[in-house]
């Protein structure tokens, strides 16, 4: 009777939060592609210690949809120096398109739709430096623009660099190889972030540079990014 009733007052870690980003131009999870204009992003995340939901809502400033990308993760591993992490989501990638309807043209929204995996690594060198591989693989189920695609990426994150009291500065930089239905390229990219203290608000700067690709698009994507950043822990009885 001891034994049931302590482990019935186990307590499970959980957590809720997300950031919530305005930006000047809209960047895809695979940054070589861009939506071309302002954008404002609901990346929220919820969940345990190993699985969590984490739904990325990404409209048009003008309110518009872009894509809405529901993640599942789990943590594999989760070490002090290394984690591994897979996850898969279904996606909605809106476009529009001009149709014709009752024998006149008109604008409407096509959903196209996509399942993608993903494997992600990162090792902590140390205490303020870390490297990681990324990996993923996403494929169209009703698609009417790029139907495969695969994405590696190595990237590292660098030690906060103190500016002056509490003003810090973060430089995420990252190369990557991509694949889109048989054309393929090299990509470099880095994001800049300024950060004062423990306020959520943060500003960032993101370029992407196109190295050598067949891939069409543009050669070089880059915005300016406000950044609101929350995040509730608690625990819960199992």
């Amino acid at each position: 009777m001891i034994s049931f009733s302590a482990a019935a007052q186990e307590a499970s870690q959980k957590h809720i939060g997300g950031t919530i980003t305005a930006t000047s131009n809209g960047v895809s999870i695979i940054p070589s592609f861009s939506l071309g204009r302002p954008a404002v992003f609901f990346d929220l995340t919820m969940g345990g210690e190993r699985f969590s939901f984490d739904p990325m809502l990404r409209f048009g400033l003008d309110g518009k949809p872009w894509s809405f990308i529901l993640w599942g993760r789990y943590k594999v591993i989760k070490d002090k120096r290394f984690s591994l992490t897979v996850g898969g989501h279904p996606a909605f990638l809106f476009q529009e398109k001009e149709m014709i309807v009752d024998g006149n043209e008109e604008k409407a929204f096509v959903a196209n739709r996509y399942l993608a995996g993903e494997i992600n690594t990162n090792f902590k060198v140390t205490e303020k430096f870390s490297l990681g591989l990324y990996y993923l693989r996403g494929a169209g189920i009703q698609v009417i623009s790029a139907k495969n695609s695969d994405f590696l990426a190595l990237n590292a994150g660098l030690p906060d660099l103190n500016l002056v009291k509490d003003i810090h500065l973060t430089i995420n930089p990252q190369v990557f190889f991509l694949v889109v239905d048989g054309d393929s390229g090299f990509y470099a990219n880095a994001a800049v972030t300024l950060r004062k203290g423990e306020l959520p608000f943060q500003v960032q700067t993101f370029f992407n540079q196109k190295i050598n690709s067949t891939i069409s698009g543009d050669d070089f994507v880059w915005n300016v990014s406000l950044l609101y950043k929350f995040r509730n822990s608690f625990s819960a009885k199992k």
